[in-house]
């Protein structure tokens, strides 16, 4: 018989290379442990992706910078702040973000792909991701990831980034076009990080995402052989711990790292940590 591809998407991955036990929680264990609070600076990525996803989905001549910012104003949420006036003023500043960041669009430059889920198979994967942004650049198509985070990208991360590589393949597999570059569009900092795909870069991102499979899948055939779950999903407890969303549920994460507070990651509100 075929064997069975091991069905992923780079989170998935990503969760066990991080912890095991943290993989566990998420894509094992049912029902699935209660997570913690929301953080901060997750509710301004996904605001501003929201934000950007909407106005690629207006007619062309509503895509204006006044449009992004009252999409922003829609999707925003105060979930994971400290207050309301934190919520508030970054919400200013997020907006300011798109200000500056949607007058860089041509906004008749109609995307192949905005959120688009592609997949892609190898020898031992069926691959899945979606895309913030697909391009179109010449004859060939580009991936665009939105970043908000406090720290500017860097070509490096551009090309250390599985999801990006299995967002190359998967355009490929699912558009049938060329596609070798990705791209951080770093908000923030107005940046863009950048890095052209070859096959043999991508060759590597395949090898270790089969590898974390072939992990997952060891560790799943235990746990369903009578291993104890722990045992076979052991944490890896470090300073990660203190913002794990399964903190709560996992005794190993609560004594390695005291707890951080939820707003602790954005900018100007980390001193210290």
């Amino acid at each position: 018989m075929p064997r069975r591809l091991f069905s992923a998407t780079p989170s998935k991955l990503a969760s066990f290379a991080d912890c095991p036990r943290r993989y566990r929680y998420a894509y094992v264990d049912r029902p699935s442990p209660p997570k913690g609070p929301a953080w901060a600076h997750n509710t301004v990525g996904a605001a501003v992706h929201a934000a950007l996803r909407s106005w690629w989905d207006l007619p062309v001549e509503k895509r204006t910078t006044a449009a992004a910012r009252q999409l922003l104003y829609a999707a925003w949420s105060p979930n994971g702040f400290r207050d309301a006036e934190q919520a508030e003023r970054w919400r200013a500043r997020a907006a300011g973000w798109l200000t500056d960041y949607v007058p860089t669009l041509d906004p008749t430059d109609e995307p192949v792909g905005n959120e688009r889920t592609v997949g892609a198979t190898t020898e031992r994967l069926a691959l899945s991701g979606r895309v913030d942004r697909i391009d179109q650049r010449g004859e060939e198509l580009v991936i665009v990831d939105y970043k908000t985070g406090r720290v500017p990208s860097t070509d490096d991360e551009a090309r250390g980034s599985p999801a990006l590589a299995a967002y190359v393949l998967g355009v490929r597999r699912t558009l049938r076009r060329p596609c070798s570059r990705v791209e951080l569009h770093h908000l923030p900092s107005g940046t863009v990080a950048a890095f052209e795909h070859t096959e043999r870069s991508l060759a590597n991102h395949v090898r270790r995402a089969e590898d974390i499979a072939e992990d997952i899948t060891a560790a799943t055939g235990q746990l369903a052989a009578g291993e104890d779950a722990d045992a076979a999903f052991p944490a890896v407890p470090g300073r990660q711990c203190s913002w794990c969303d399964f903190r709560p549920s996992c005794p190993t994460g609560q004594a390695a790292a005291p707890p951080r507070d939820t707003w602790s990651f954005l900018a100007e509100d980390d001193a210290g940590a």
